[in-house]
């Protein structure tokens, strides 16, 4: 029914005008703009509609462009993750290429460094298999499990037409991180090294020193004497191991195990939710710590360092690891948004009590 005087309306807040804008000569579609309608009748309903922006919606946009978009940002930030992780290792390098740590003197009588020279338990490949191999091994396991047991909506990622799988992000970013904190603990424990120079319990087997007078520790004039000045005269070292013999404090082999194995423990009690076995996800974590406390111990056992090196080594690799696991990763993130706040009040501690959220505590 139309009313008199009024011309009626096409457009109506039941009905859409769907216009198709086309683009070039191969009149292809670029998105489609919906006009809503307007209550209000009318010529001015139909000219609100077609002359105010704000009322046309896209619906559909340009899929490729935001696809170009997502892959740059995500190489972008892949980018600077790296360059992020090669300012905290290249450090590193440089210590190990050119560093020269500091030359601390001895005492002839001084019965800690007199122990013998012994090839290590724990051998640098072993502790790289242990400290890297397993962690990584454990996330991509523990990530790809999930995927198949716990179903996410989480979409896949794609780059360049390739398509990533969720789990696959997700242990990039467990496993980056745990990168990052491993080159962190060692910077830590390098700049220890050569800021100390402590001498390794086996220095007078490795180094036999001889003073520039040509005397030695067994001439009695060198005893209760604080020795500086000296040259090494041992043919069975080379000067890795000459240079190695000035860096026992704090131990490497026991701030990167301990840091290693202690943050895939942690990982495991963030990640690891198997229902099956109450004592599985604690076993393993009983192994991996197990497996950086034989690693501390045969330092000792070996002669490489003296127990206060291990010591500080060990407390320095957990402490990067409880950090690290804890405030730079997002482990916990989930289970700390779930954490309810403690009743404060004996009205809160009622059972009729209601949050906000209108649901009982």
């Amino acid at each position: 029914m139309s009313v008199p005087g009024v011309a009626p309306s096409e457009v109506t807040p039941l009905k859409r005008n769907v216009q198709t804008q086309l683009v070039g000569g191969n009149h292809q579609p670029q998105s489609v703009i919906v006009h809503a309608g307007s209550n209000s009748t009318g010529s001015s309903s139909s000219n609100s509609g077609a002359s105010n922006p704000s009322s046309e919606v896209p619906i559909i946009g340009s899929g490729q462009s935001e696809d170009m978009d997502d892959t740059k940002r995500i190489l972008i930030r892949v980018g600077i993750d790296f360059v992020i992780l090669c300012f905290v290792g290249f450090p590193i390098l440089i210590f190990f290429l050119i560093g020269q740590p500091y030359e601390r003197g001895f005492f002839c009588d001084d019965e800690s460094l007199m122990h013998p020279f012994h090839d290590s338990t724990v051998t640098n490949w072993m502790l790289y298999i242990i400290g890297i191999a397993v962690p990584i091994i454990v996330i991509l396991g523990t990530e790809l499990v999930r995927a198949h047991v716990k179903k996410s909506n989480a979409q896949p990622l794609k780059v360049y037409s390739v398509t990533i799988p969720y789990w696959v992000v997700e242990a990039y970013k467990s496993i980056g991180m745990f990168g990052f904190g491993a080159a962190c603990s060692q910077l830590l424990t390098d700049v220890g090294k050569y800021t100390i120079g402590r001498l390794r319990p086996h220095f007078f087997d490795v180094c036999r020193p001889r003073m520039p007078d040509g005397t030695t520790c067994k001439d009695p004039e060198n005893n209760g004497r604080y020795i500086t000045d000296f040259i090494c005269t041992s043919e069975k070292s080379t000067p890795r191991m000459l240079k190695e013999m000035r860096l026992s404090f704090p131990s490497g082999h026991s701030s990167f195990s301990m840091y290693t194995l202690v943050y895939c423990a942690i990982y495991l009690q963030s990640r690891m939710n198997w229902r099956g076995s109450k004592l599985l996800k604690h076993f393993l974590q009983f192994l991996l710590i197990l497996l950086a406390w034989y690693t501390c111990l045969s330092r000792i056992s070996d002669y490489k360092h003296h127990w206060s090196d291990v010591l500080a080594g060990a407390v320095l690799g957990s402490t990067v690891a409880i950090v690290v696991s804890n405030y730079c990763s997002d482990l916990f993130d989930a289970r700390r948004k779930r954490t309810n706040v403690l009743p404060q009040t004996r009205y809160e501690l009622s059972p009729n009590h209601t949050t906000s959220n209108g649901n009982q505590q």
